[in-house]
């Protein structure tokens, strides 16, 4: 009877270890941690548009997740050749060999599918919504993906993604797209995006030219890549500034961004001043990161509040 039960422990033990490594490739497969910001950008655009607390953000924020970590998913799947030879990349799902190309291009196409049919239940502006999310699925799948093959710039092009969460939670809330101040808000996150990519190609620049891709530093001096990157910085704080300023805006969230902006652009003036070494440039990185959650609270706090 002990024995019996022993076998049936180490049996469950077993069985539960494989339920959590499966868990956790997908969940690296999917990049769901990531994923997450973007969602906060979803509930971003839907609070300031009915300005209220209400359940109706879940659809838009779920269906958004769910379609995120679809796309993260597919492109690893396209970009498993060139994770293996990237030492920040090859302990990926596929190319460790922890799932094979056909489960993990499985796994995505039903985080995409459930993502649509999430959509597709959203009431206002559906349509719309499954337009913007089929848009935001080809582009980074398809343009970005393969421009980032052709030319160190992809990311200009690429950023457009990064700007559309916050119109599809806007859109389910009842606001029309066409609205200046979701248009103000998607400009601030398309802004935002191409330092935020920017420092993360010069953060690892090197592994990008040894798997064969193009890298910005083939085509600038590391003094005129710090006054470029410097001037997306800029850019950045300055549209967040204009965000401060709307109509929209009341004390003391727009003085949090203000604050916020000001900040961002003296981390600016930093970045021109000190050398192109690994840890400024992580700083650099994680900063303006912070900055995007900043404004995104501080605009959700002055809806609600």
């Amino acid at each position: 009877m002990n024995l019996d039960h022993a076998v049936a422990s180490r049996t469950s033990r077993r069985s539960d270890s494989g339920i959590l490594s499966w868990i956790g490739i997908v969940s690296e497969l999917t990049k769901a941690r990531i994923t997450v910001a973007v969602t906060l950008s979803v509930a971003t655009g839907h609070f300031i548009f009915v300005e209220t607390l209400s359940a109706s953000v879940l659809l838009p924020m779920l269906g958004v997740f769910l379609l995120a970590c679809g796309s993260s998913a597919l492109n690893e799947v396209q970009e498993a050749r060139i994770d293996a030879l990237m030492a920040r990349t090859q302990a990926r799902p596929i190319p460790s060999g922890r799932i094979g190309a056909d489960w993990a291009l499985f796994v995505a196409l039903v985080f995409i599918g459930t993502a649509f049919y999430v959509l597709s239940c959203i009431e206002a502006h559906t349509l719309t919504i499954l337009t913007i999310a089929a848009l935001a699925l080809v582009w980074y799948n398809g343009v970005y993906t393969l421009l980032k093959r052709w030319t160190a710039f992809a990311v200009v092009p690429g950023a457009l993604v990064g700007a559309l969460p916050p119109v599809i939670g806007w859109a389910a809330g009842g606001g029309l797209v066409s609205d200046p101040l979701i248009v103000q808000l998607a400009f601030f996150f398309f802004i935002w995006q191409v330092p935020h990519f920017w420092l993360l190609l010069l953060l690892y620049g090197e592994e990008y030219a040894a798997a064969g891709l193009p890298v910005l530093t083939k085509h600038f001096a590391p003094n005129q890549l710090r006054r470029i990157t410097s001037i997306w910085i800029f850019a950045a704080a300055a549209t967040g500034i204009l965000i401060a300023m709307t109509e929209k805006a009341h004390l003391p969230w727009n003085l949090g961004i203000l604050i916020a902006s000001l900040w961002l652009g003296a981390r600016a003036l930093g970045v021109l001043r000190r050398a192109n070494d690994h840890p400024a440039r992580f700083a650099d990185f994680m900063q303006i990161n912070i900055y995007a959650l900043m404004v995104m609270l501080f605009l959700i706090a002055n809806a609600l509040l």
